[in-house]
């Protein structure tokens, strides 16, 4: 049933506008670009009296070139795109991206790895090999590659070859990942000789499920970016990165009868359940065109769904199939991460193509209000160079520990950090290695954040060149602040 306007104004009127909508998912927020004195202390005021604050104080920088981190946290390399091998002796995979952790064998810890490549094979020096029995289109050169993470050792392989531009994805309940293709490139584009902008889903466990790969055409065909999954409901929800028109949320529901599993979305037909993009409005039952209308923390929009006419885009983008006031849109729709019964949804940034510029959001989707709820927002940073502001979110993670942590893919420095549930931002890492000159600097984005499943270790990637790191030290429970 669908919540009309008129249902959501009304029950903003009895709840007080949406603010009493707000506090009751938790607010997770941070105005533009604020940190509080006790998450930018210099090193100098952290050693002379500790750091019993938000975070776990300023960031060390590392002798080696690779990672800034607190005092007490240390990093171990775990994959080195040109550096380090997979089993069947190629080179590891360069452009690492969306990852996801899950319990291996034995005590050890499995991650697929993304490997955001796009184009023909050509292009890259260390595209994902063409595993046989593991590869969609021969022509082109990203896929995932699994990795499995013991103290003493690390064995890594290929979980699907010939798809592109890998970029986020998501883990499912049923332990699996969902790899996304962020492109909308057709056989006979940019070399391809079969279509992308699909969905396919890797075991890490079972290398026999991953052969013969086959996309899930029921999720669409557009420039995918993130997944979940509702443990409850079995709705997927999808991000679309793309602009020209700017990207969508969308919402996959199943057909009557399918139990989700291992396996079992391959199973689908290409037109099985409903695919819906989203269309919000506010507390007054208007219209919202554009996320990037709200500039206010604790905002909350109703969200209807809409149908989408033709999934597999054989003519027009997705995107593209809805005219002005259909639906509702956002740029840089990146990662998503499931948790407190309901999704976090980042957008990147918003620039001239959008009606109100942003250096990033997070927004809460709860599917029992249907309300999508802002808890980030970070204004326009004026100088990236400059340590001590934060922009350009992307992939996202719930932190055991509270709140969130964060992948940066800004301007200029990038760091991982951290958003405690009241909404104080903190430092955790920042990336050291300089891919530029030393005029012009250079430092790749942070990628793929993702816990241990005992949340020991964060790991994430520095991705190009391609280097997956595992982040362990003092972690605490954060205050709220």
């Amino acid at each position: 049933m669908s919540l009309t306007r008129r249902d959501f104004a009304r029950k903003s009127a009895i709840t007080g506008a949406g603010v009493a909508l707000a506090g009751s998912v938790g607010a997770l927020a941070t105005a533009p670009n604020a940190l509080a004195s006790t998450d930018t202390e210099t090193a100098e005021e952290g050693a002379a009296h500790g750091h019993g604050g938000v975070g776990y104080g300023p960031l060390v920088s590392d002798p080696h070139g690779i990672l800034a981190l607190p005092a007490g946290f240390t990093y171990r390399i775990i994959t080195h795109s040109g550096r380090t091998k997979l089993e069947s002796g190629e080179f590891t995979p360069s452009n690492h991206d969306g990852t996801s952790t899950f319990d291996g064998p034995r005590g050890a810890t499995l991650l697929v790895n993304n490997h955001e490549l796009k184009g023909p094979r050509s292009s890259w020096k260390y595209p994902v090999p063409l595993t046989e029995g593991l590869v969609y289109d021969p022509a082109a050169s990203g896929g995932c590659t699994v990795v499995e993470v013991r103290r003493d050792h690390v064995a890594e392989w290929v979980g699907i070859a010939g798809t592109s531009t890998n970029c986020a994805g998501g883990k499912t309940p049923w332990g699996t990942w969902l790899t996304c293709e962020e492109t909308e490139d057709k056989a006979g584009q940019n070399g391809m000789t079969k279509d992308h902008g699909y969905v396919f889903e890797v075991d890490p466990a079972d290398r026999r499920a991953n052969r013969a790969p086959k996309p899930v055409k029921a999720l669409g065909r557009y420039a995918h970016e993130a997944v979940v999954v509702d443990p409850g409901r079995g709705h997927l929800y999808l991000t679309e990165d793309a602009s020209g028109p700017n990207g969508l949320l969308y919402r996959w529901t199943p057909p009557a009868g399918f139990h989700h599993g291992r396996g079992r979305l391959r199973t689908l037909a290409d037109d099985a359940g409903v695919l819906q993009a989203f269309k919000c409005f506010d507390s007054g039952g208007r219209f919202v065109d554009d996320l990037s209308r709200a500039t206010k923390i604790g905002t909350v929009y109703g969200v209807d769904w809409v149908d989408v006419p033709d999934r597999d885009a054989r003519t027009t983008s997705v995107r593209k199939q809805f005219t002005e006031g259909q639906v509702t849109r956002a740029r840089k729709l990146e990662g998503m991460w499931w948790g407190g019964g309901g999704t976090y949804i980042v957008s990147s940034y918003a620039r001239d193509e959008s009606p109100v510029q942003h250096d990033g959001a997070v927004w809460f989707y709860d599917p029992k209000r249907r309300t999508l709820t802002l808890k980030v927002l970070l204004g326009v940073n004026p100088d990236p160079s400059k340590e001590g502001r934060f922009d350009g979110p992307d992939n996202i993670t719930v932190s055991p520990y509270g709140g969130l942590v964060i992948a940066e893919d800004g301007e200029g420095l990038q760091h991982l950090f951290g958003a405690t549930d009241s909404g104080r931002t903190y430092p955790i890492a920042r990336n050291e290695l300089n891919i530029g000159t030393e005029e012009e600097p250079e430092y790749s984005e942070f990628t793929g954040v993702t816990f241990s499943p005992d949340g020991a270790t964060l790991f994430a990637n520095i991705q190009e060149p391609g280097i997956m790191l595992a982040i362990t030290g003092p972690w605490k429970r954060q205050k709220r602040g």
